[in-house]
């Protein structure tokens, strides 16, 4: 697979000026930027929306990664499109029509992933493995920043890289959690192709060159 890629989270960042956080991300080397959207039902805060995917689209070139963490994802998926997403990132547990999500993101042109939360076993994505371009395997309860990684989390993308290899497929692995300089060399060493991170890196405690 390519060399890992740093995308990292707004959710961390100063939500008074995402401009300025953009140009940070941008300076760091960045390969994308990782957007959470919170529903306060799937989990419990809420965030942004689709008004300020918007307004912030024309402010960077880099690819944004629309994570949801909302309930019946089908639903919103156009309008996150429409808003600026190149990824649209969805849970596996927040519907049961993964399959009809994936062939949405994908007749728009985008790219389409899914993710995990922590109690729930690589198993589940059987079926979904040869259709989506990315698995996101969460390393901490979604919701919150600043949470501290989970270890057993990482075997999942061991367990993944595996997967990949013994089927012959192309998705790339995505963590977001936890990822700080202590942690990210397990991170790596695991096979992460795309690492989150939030408030290490807006703290400047995250110095691994992508």
């Amino acid at each position: 697979m390519s060399t890992p890629v740093l995308s990292p989270s707004l959710l961390s960042a100063d939500f008074s000026d995402l401009a300025g956080a953009l140009k940070v991300i941008e300076s760091a080397g960045s390969g994308a930027v990782h957007i959470d959207v919170m529903d306060g039902h799937f989990v419990p805060p809420i965030t942004y929306g689709q008004p300020v995917i918007k307004s912030i689209r024309p402010r960077t070139k880099l690819p944004f990664d629309v994570h949801l963490m909302i309930e019946n994802p089908q639903s919103a998926i156009d309008s996150f499109i429409e808003a600026g997403a190149d990824w649209i990132t969805f849970h596996y547990e927040a519907t049961a029509h993964s399959d009809l999500c994936i062939q949405k993101i994908h007749a728009a042109g985008k790219k389409a992933g899914v993710a995990i939360c922590p109690s729930t076993p690589v198993s589940v994505l059987e079926n979904v493995l040869p259709l989506a371009d990315l698995i996101l395997v969460m390393t901490v309860n979604p919701g919150w920043g600043g949470q501290a990684l989970i270890p057993y989390c990482v075997d999942k993308v061991c367990e993944l890289v595996s997967l990949r290899k013994e089927q012959d497929l192309s998705f790339k692995i995505s963590v977001d959690g936890g990822v700080n300089q202590k942690t990210v060399s397990d991170v790596l060493a695991a096979g992460t192709d795309i690492v989150v991170s939030g408030s290490s890196f807006f703290k400047g405690e995250l110095s691994w060159k992508f």
